[in-house]
């Protein structure tokens, strides 16, 4: 007795097209050249957006692990005493993390009036981002031209960096904390130190103010605006000190 086997057919996903597959059809089809140059710029959109996905992927993979950078410098002068992620550290850890997941960073540096410091990171398939910070030279102690362009870049450089790839440098000690809650110093009380750095019409008066500020930023951990203030203070003492002399000659 001969058996009845009764085939199911199988349901077949359905592939989109992709702009190569209907570019590839148009050739065979005889398409303009009109129409070819349409799906051609069709294509490249398409490869840009696929890069940003894998790049956004890849990043992501990246944060499932971070690496730990440690603010492992410890800088101290006169009444401020604080600590930073060097950035030797940051820039090596990052960079190998970030390797893994087929990223690269480098950084883009524009000089002017003002230093511009942008982050670059850029993905195996070609889709990059940016993180930019700008600022004065860091013109504080007693920096040559050179050494204040130098500090202001490897500020921006390490920040920039942090930002991108949103990695936060931890204490070695946080004074018992246990690395709960952000050190910043309150938007309000930094743009009012700001205003304060702004109107200061003598070198003393700078000095002072600098002081407080200084030492508020110590006491709260906010490093970050500690050395966003003092780029502004070193260039307003920079101002004020091109007053006097003119005054004195």
């Amino acid at each position: 007795m001969n058996e009845v086997v009764q085939v199911v057919p199988q349901a077949v996903a359905a592939v989109a097209p992709t702009p190569m597959m209907m570019l590839q059809m148009a050739v065979q089809q005889g398409a303009s050249v009109e129409q070819l140059e349409r799906l051609m710029a069709l294509q490249e959109r398409y490869e840009t957006n696929e890069a940003k996905k894998e790049f956004v992927a890849a990043l992501a993979k990246f944060k499932e692990n971070p690496p730990e950078i440690i603010k492992n410098i410890k800088v101290s002068f006169g009444n401020t005493k604080y600590s930073h992620a060097g950035l030797d550290q940051a820039s090596d850890k990052i960079g190998a993390a970030l390797s893994t997941v087929g990223i690269s960073h480098t950084w883009e540096v524009l000089q002017g009036e003002r230093i511009k410091v942008s982050c670059i990171l850029t993905h195996m398939r070609g889709h990059s981002e940016r993180v930019a910070m700008e600022g004065m030279a860091d013109t504080s102690g007693s920096k040559s031209a050179l050494q204040a362009i130098a500090s202001a870049i490897s500020f921006m450089q390490r920040y920039t960096l942090l930002m991108a790839v949103g990695v936060a440098p931890k204490n070695v000690d946080d004074d018992g904390r246990g690395g709960v809650g952000p050190r910043e110093l309150p938007t309000d009380i930094k743009t009012k130190y700001e205003a304060e750095i702004e109107a200061c019409e003598k070198m003393k008066e700078a000095e002072a103010l600098w002081q407080t500020i200084a030492a508020n930023c110590t006491k709260v951990g906010d490093v970050v605006a500690y050395e966003d203030l003092k780029l502004l203070m070193a260039a307003k003492r920079k101002a004020l000190k091109a007053v006097e002399t003119k005054g004195a000659i």
